[in-house]
């Protein structure tokens, strides 16, 4: 049981579970209260539970799949952490993945068959299949590979919107579209899936760094191979570079509480992490520094959705919203 667990990688699962959870109920319910939705009204629509699941078990079976066809590239990098061909025959892990797939498709499904949203069919059908073609080929390819996960990260956060906005169109129709709900829901949820999208690429590209050895045996074509380290690390630091940047623009063109609160948070969750971070990438020479860099960015884009808890605060403070129906802020 325990090597099945390793093979999902449940801590990645809790980690996506997690930012979905937050998605929903920390940014877009105080979007909704803002608009006198009370706090009960708005935890009905959305049904953000079947969502968790679909997605979860979409991610699980990609997981069992990218290690099903990287055996012998974890031979050379991690043998030690093999567990596909090692604890868990292929037939089993194959059919473990087929499981796996059905569920989560199924529950997409069921979502989108009671939100009458064809784009959340459309989305449920199609990434299982984007994930397949991706561990079978695509990221053994240039740059490709480490687009196609990072638009499945910010996708992962994008389908919370897509969700809420398909439950209120059927609840209130087209009317829904004359308020500005939706669009406020789709801006803030497009910011957190556009930070998940930049940090998630910088994080892969650190990865291919990390595991090289194994990708050049097997004669993939990943930046670090094609482009060689120093080329790679200086567009890691321009992605590290342009990923602050924006957060700074975005801050002080769109993000309009009073304060100073969100400035400080990206200066000193965000920003400093990510020079810390650009310092490792710039010092690190074997897999185990690459590993300690991608382990760092990944803090930081936990950081970033964190900052759902500050936005729930910031709303609630400035539109005077009940904090879950127990109190106001002042």
């Amino acid at each position: 049981m325990s090597s099945y667990l390793k093979l999902i990688r449940y801590p990645n699962l809790i980690f996506i579970a997690f930012i979905q959870f937050v998605m929903h109920f920390f940014v877009i319910l105080p979007i909704l209260q803002k608009f006198n939705f009370s706090f009960a009204d708005a935890l009905q629509i959305g049904m953000p539970l079947l969502l968790i699941i679909a997605t979860v078990f979409i991610a699980a079976g990609g997981y069992v799949l990218n290690d099903y066809f990287d055996i012998k590239i974890d031979l050379i990098n991690k043998p030690e952490k093999q567990i596909i061909g090692n604890t868990i025959q292929r037939k089993n892990a194959m059919v473990f993945y087929q499981i796996l797939t059905c569920i989560g498709v199924s529950c997409g499904l069921i979502l989108a068959f009671l939100s009458q949203s064809f784009t959340l069919a459309f989305i449920f059908i199609v990434t299982p299949g984007l994930l397949w073609f991706y561990s079978a080929s695509y990221k053994r390819q240039f740059v490709i590979g480490n687009l196609i996960v990072a638009f499945i990260a910010a996708l992962t956060i994008l389908i919370v919107g897509i969700s809420q906005i398909a439950f209120l169109e059927k609840e209130f129709g087209k009317f829904i579209f004359e308020t500005p709900i939706p669009k406020q829901i789709l801006s803030w949820i497009s910011g957190f899936a556009f930070f998940s999208f930049l940090t998630t690429w910088i994080r892969e590209i650190i990865k291919d760094i990390e595991d090289e050895k194994g990708d050049r045996e097997m004669e993939c074509r990943t930046l670090p191979i094609k482009l060689g380290h120093t080329k790679t690390k200086l567009l890691l630091f321009g992605l590290i570079i342009l990923t602050v940047i924006l957060l700074f623009i975005i801050n002080n063109l769109f993000i309009q509480f009073e304060g100073t609160f969100t400035l400080r948070y990206i200066i000193f969750g965000i920003a400093l992490p990510f020079f810390a971070l650009s310092y490792l990438i710039f010092k690190a020479k074997t897999p185990a520094d690459f590993h300690d860099a991608s382990t760092l960015s990944k803090v930081i884009m936990l950081v970033g959705v964190l900052y759902g808890f500050i936005f729930y605060y910031l709303q609630a403070k400035t539109f005077g919203i009940s904090f879950f129906d127990t109190f106001i802020l002042k």
